[in-house]
């Protein structure tokens, strides 16, 4: 008898990837509660580690360095991740808004969001500074202007710990680079005021030795493309101005009706809100039984308490206080490798701190780069004979990763016998039927996903887009759909929210295409599967596979790659950034580049077959053969890397078996990739190929000719 997974019965919902909650995804993964289901809610993929952003500026790191991977990490934990900036939480209703989404629910909640900074209401800062937060864009902007030739003169607005580090390692990068530099940091009161007098004797002396200038006492009046005025009427020359200063809660956090404390979150020593199912950790929240500076120290140390804490609310355990310790190590970068630790009045410099220091830092962002091995459950030890080679060595991929192979379905088509109804149209091996009704001519088609991401509203935007490309395929214009959901098993009220959370994206998603859901059917299994019947209608004769002529040029209107990365993102081994890009890619309609290409000789979507799977199609109905170039075809960042790694979509052998003589290796092997919610692949009259590729480029498709129809039938790569 078949025992399906244990239902979901609780939302667990993480609000920001701060260092708290990160390192509780990584407690949950290696102890998870059943019937949890646990969804992190980020603005990207990554979120930056603070204490190794000085060494970065200083050139010591690598950018990447930096990051915690939260959708690896989210992956290990079993959790959904959801990207994208929270505007709000509706504490009555208990639900978290994000734009651009379906609200989320919860049954308990837990916000490590951070701080901002109010360098931006400082007039002229938007327009000519650059905020250290957030890291993406100050990483990108300090490197550019480090390796630029012209003088410079920057300016670091903010005498805090936080301020004299980025200072510091600015003028260190500066020197290393060889470039002379004005280096200024203005404090509109006394800079250092949380170190001891030895620490910040010792900061000061560093500071001159860098040809720091420091001003303090001064009120910035605004800020200038190329200097900075202060009240008193000087002006300080800055060709980069950047603010550590400033520190605020989020404004969304003042809406939430929560009590606050000069705008941050009081919690209790159980680390709950005012509203119970709500907790909050890290800076953005005010400890009211023992107040404490904003210091990452705390955040690190509140981790396993809310770990706790968090399954208690969620019926397992029971709560524990959080007991912050009186004073902490304060290590301070000293721009080149060296630092200074300081403790209970007691401080010590030099490169031996450096290394303290380092090792310190890169033993919390080890937690996260190497991810224990969690176990798979094991055979029974009898069993079938041919389970082993059933299973395979790695987990079914999602997707069209999951789809039967080429071969399989078309010996399972072969005998089918030829309609007998007057107004069905026989189309072999296309994308949709054509079927006339009442002098209309009427496309159909059907496809569902077997879920690759824990979040039902991407999922659906996915699977919706998925499905609609064999409409676009065929230039017709969608219709009417209706929805296959199956959910795995849950409670009454989570399926209520997750049926919620998928209707509202796939009305929105249908719509958006022209077309309207009429109906569908929802059941319960031990997996996400989201599908749709679709029908669209026809103002000219169908684009199908079969008018292809020799000397076409063929466009293909998305870069290829998905198959791979989510194979890799479902063994962690994909970076977020390459997950959250691919995704981009994935959820982006067709529709646009269907109407460009309305006048296409032959078309189809990429999907599960591959490129080459699909083109071998469109080559077979059209009687004729392809020259690819190899170097042309476009990829998903991160694909290529992955491919050569030797990650490969479990259907990638079955589409790799229908077409033997195109070469093995390199990047020919995404040629076989399965892609969802792939491009259309559309042979064009060569004389238009350029101008409808320009055409779809300003719509929005990194669209390009990837090669030409030959009157030889078979698929070929230019040498």
């Amino acid at each position: 008898m078949h025992h399906s997974p244990l239902p979901l019965t609780r939302d667990l919902v993480l609000i920001g990837g701060g260092h708290t909650h990160a390192l509780v995804l990584r407690k949950w993964g290696m102890n998870p509660l059943p019937g949890a289901r646990v969804t992190v809610i980020n603005p990207g993929p990554t979120a930056p580690y603070s204490g190794m952003l000085p060494g970065f500026v200083a050139g010591h790191y690598n950018r990447s360095e930096l990051d915690i991977d939260l959708v690896r990490l989210a992956r290990f934990a079993g959790a959904r991740v959801i990207l994208g900036p929270v505007e709000g939480i509706d504490t009555r209703a208990r639900r978290v808004h994000v734009p651009g989404r379906p609200p989320v629910a919860f049954d308990v909640a837990s916000v490590n969001v951070g701080i901002t900074s109010d360098m931006p209401a400082l007039p002229g800062f938007a327009e000519h500074a650059v905020p250290a937060k957030p890291l993406g864009p100050f990483a990108s902007q300090w490197a550019e202007y480090l390796a630029g030739t012209n003088p410079v003169s920057l300016a670091v607005i903010g005498g805090g710990v936080a301020g004299v580090e980025l200072v510091m390692a600015m003028a260190h990068a500066l020197h290393a680079k060889g470039r002379s530099a004005q280096v200024t940091l203005v404090d509109n009161a006394s800079a250092l005021t949380a170190t001891g007098e030895k620490a910040a004797s010792t900061i000061r002396r560093t500071m001159a030795d860098l040809g720091i200038e420091l001003i303090e006492h001064a009120t910035i009046s605004r800020v200038e493309r190329d200097h900075i005025v202060l009240d008193d009427g000087r002006e300080i020359p800055a060709t980069f101005v950047t603010g550590a200063a400033g520190a605020r809660p989020y404004a969304w956090i003042g809406n939430t009706g929560l009590d606050l404390q000069d705008g941050y979150i009081r919690v209790n020593g159980f680390l709950q809100s005012s509203e119970p199912a709500i907790f909050a950790a890290g800076d953005c929240a005010h400890l009211t039984e023992n107040p404490r500076p904003k210091a990452g120290v705390y955040a690190v140390r509140e981790a396993p308490v809310l770990f706790e804490n968090l399954r208690a609310s969620l019926g397992a355990g029971r709560m524990r206080r959080y007991q912050p310790q009186k004073d902490y190590l304060k290590l301070v970068s000293l721009g080149g490798k060296s630092a200074l630790a300081e403790r209970l009045g007691t401080s010590f410099s030099g490169p031996l701190m450096w290394k303290w220091k380092n090792h310190i830092d890169q033993t919390f962002m080890n937690k996260f780069r190497d991810l224990p091995d969690m176990a798979r459950a094991s055979l029974p030890r009898n069993h079938a004979a041919g389970m082993l080679e059933a299973l395979g060595k790695k987990p079914m991929c999602g997707g069209c990763g999951a789809k039967v192979g080429r071969g399989a379905l078309q010996a399972a088509l072969a005998d089918l016998p030829a309609p007998e109804r007057a107004d069905i149209t026989p189309l072999p091996g296309d994308d949709a039927a054509l079927l006339t009704t009442g002098g209309l001519r009427q496309v159909m088609t059907s496809d569902h996903l077997r879920g690759f991401t824990n979040d039902p509203a991407l999922m659906t935007r996915i699977a919706a887009v998925h499905a609609l490309g064999d409409i676009w395929a065929m230039g017709a214009t969608p219709q009417a759909a209706t929805a296959s959901v199956i959910l795995p098993r849950m409670s009454p009220e989570l399926q209520h929210r997750t049926m919620a959370e998928i209707m509202v994206t796939a009305t929105e998603v249908i719509r958006e295409a022209g077309a309207e859901i009429v109906g569908g059917h929802s059941s319960m299994g031990d997996e996400m599967t989201i599908g749709f019947t679709l029908t669209g209608l026809c103002d000219q004769d169908p684009i199908t596979l079969s008018g292809a002529r020799p000397g076409d040029a063929l466009i293909l209107t998305k870069p290829l790659g998905s198959g791979v990365l989510m194979a890799a993102e479902m063994a962690g081994r994909a970076k977020g950034q390459w997950i959250a890009e691919a995704f981009r890619q994935m959820v982006q309609p067709q529709n646009e580049a269907s109407r460009i290409l309305a006048k296409a000789h032959a078309m189809t979507d990429v999907t599960g077959f591959g490129l080459a799977g699909h083109l071998l199609g469109m080559c077979e109905a059209s009687d004729c053969g392809a020259l690819l170039d190899l170097d042309a075809i476009p990829l998903m960042i991160g694909a290529q890397e992955l491919s050569a790694q030797g990650i490969r979509s479990t259907i990638f052998d079955d589409n790799r078996s229908v077409v033997p003589e195109i070469p093995v290796g390199g990047k020919a092997d995404l040629l076989f990739d399965p892609q969802t919610a792939g491009g259309l692949l559309a042979a064009v009259a060569p004389v238009h190929g350029q101008d409808l590729c320009g055409e779809l480029r300003h719509a929005g498709y990194p669209a390009v000719i990837i090669g030409h129809l030959t009157d030889t039938p078979r698929l070929r790569l230019q040498s």
